[in-house]
């Protein structure tokens, strides 16, 4: 076995193994790209041999999904398959794991009329709104991994062969997901722990405002009194531990809808939707974006904040040093599943409801009533550089550095 099957390997089981955490009798769902069929079947086997009682693979293809923006009439993007919809939610229901593996080509749908893609997006926001909440409170277990393209691999490598730039992104991912140690598993738990000792730090803390201070940003972020921050590992409500992205190298919270003023910057591009968004800006008053810029990918953030009234609030906020593994790669993977975690980043749309006390069990009224943000979507989008600094304001107005040149203050 060459040293990359056996990284490949490792890849595998730490998905099944620490990401999703399977357990014996479990059924496992996984989106995937028909782009790594080797790959996702190297995903099942090892599911398989770890106990699930049956890998369910919802395939995707990116020609199709092209073929069908291209040429398929107008009203195909007004709806979504009620009956995928209630499958997502059985499952869901019966305890069954999620994982997606990522593999977009950034640019895909570029030619493509804006208002389909949102369209669609709506479309299939409503319907698996449900669904959805499952996993966004952690009721089940749930993974987010990614595997190349040859597409996306030119994105991110374009002056190499279409070969050599799958091969360089195989090892990056590896290199991110920490799948090229000689004990993975280890330094995962390692890992976590870090992380948790973050998310204890800022939990005794319970500051009541975030302020943030970089090149084109002035931005002051209110906290939900009763806001938790979250990290490395969660647990599923059967009590099952799991990773939900590999990589990820964050602490994060929700804002308090309304609390959030004044302007943010992007510092890396957004690939959503098939789309680049890129060198973008936001205002924000009260908690509402009321105005936006974007050098590229304008009229494609407009369809994004115009998607419902909670895409006009932000749902998350989340701290990553930018002194990490992946921003120290100097690679921009034009997929937020990596970008995220080089830089601190904030999401337009839906809070999760485990980012309050209590959320997990509250009804999207009640979660509405307590400050945070709901919406269909869930679009995270990158804030950090080396030159961002940010203070934690206390109940009694005291600051105190968190963040300072982009990395911890403590």
């Amino acid at each position: 076995m060459s040293t990359f099957e056996l990284h490949l390997e490792k890849y595998a089981e730490i998905a099944v193994k620490v990401g999703i955490n399977i357990q014996q009798g479990q059924t496992l769902v996984i989106n995937a790209p028909t782009n790594n069929m080797d790959f996702v079947r190297l995903v099942a086997k090892k599911a398989y041999e770890a106990g699930a009682k049956d890998v369910h693979i919802e395939w995707n293809d990116e020609e199709l999904t092209l073929l069908k923006y291209t040429l398929a009439p107008d009203e195909a993007f007004l709806e979504f398959p009620a009956w995928k919809a209630r499958g997502f939610e059985e499952l869901a229901e019966n305890g069954a794991a999620f994982m997606s593996i990522v593999a977009a080509n950034p640019d895909l749908l570029k030619e493509v009329d804006p208002e389909r893609i949102s369209n669609a997006n709506k479309a299939r926001g409503l319907a698996l709104e449900k669904y959805r909440n499952y996993v966004q409170a952690d009721k089940v277990s749930w993974c987010v991994i990614a595997a190349p393209s040859k597409e996306w691999a030119q994105k991110v490598f374009p002056t190499t062969s279409e070969e050599e730039s799958v091969a360089k992104l195989w090892e990056a991912i590896l290199m991110a997901t920490r799948a090229d140690l000689d004990d993975p598993v280890a330094a995962w738990r390692e890992h976590n722990a870090k992380l948790l000792s973050k998310v204890d730090y800022l939990n005794n803390k319970k500051y009541q405002k975030l302020h943030y201070q970089g090149p084109g940003t002035d931005l002051t972020i209110e906290l939900h009194e009763k806001h938790l921050w979250v990290g490395g590992g969660g647990k599923s409500e059967s009590g099952i531990s799991f990773v939900a992205n590999m990589p990820t190298e964050e602490v994060f919270t929700l804002p308090k809808k309304d609390g959030v003023n004044g302007v943010v910057a992007s510092t890396k591009p957004l690939n959503y939707s098939g789309n680049v968004i890129d060198n973008f800006s936001l205002t924000f008053e009260n908690g509402k974006i009321v105005d936006f810029t974007a050098e590229t990918g304008y009229e494609t953030l407009k369809r994004l904040i115009e998607t419902d009234e909670g895409s006009h609030f932000l749902g998350e906020v989340a701290l990553v040093p930018h002194d990490s593994p992946i921003s120290n790669s100097n690679i921009i993977f034009y997929n937020t599943l990596f970008d995220e975690n080089a830089s601190s980043h904030l999401a337009i749309g839906n809070a999760y409801s485990f980012n309050l006390e209590g959320g997990k069990t509250m009804s999207k009224e009640e979660l509405q009533q307590h400050g945070a943000n709901t919406s269909i979507t869930h679009v995270d989008f990158m804030i950090g550089s080396g030159e961002m600094n940010i203070d934690g304001i206390t109940e009694d107005g005291n600051r105190e550095p968190l963040f300072k040149n982009g990395n911890w203050a403590f």
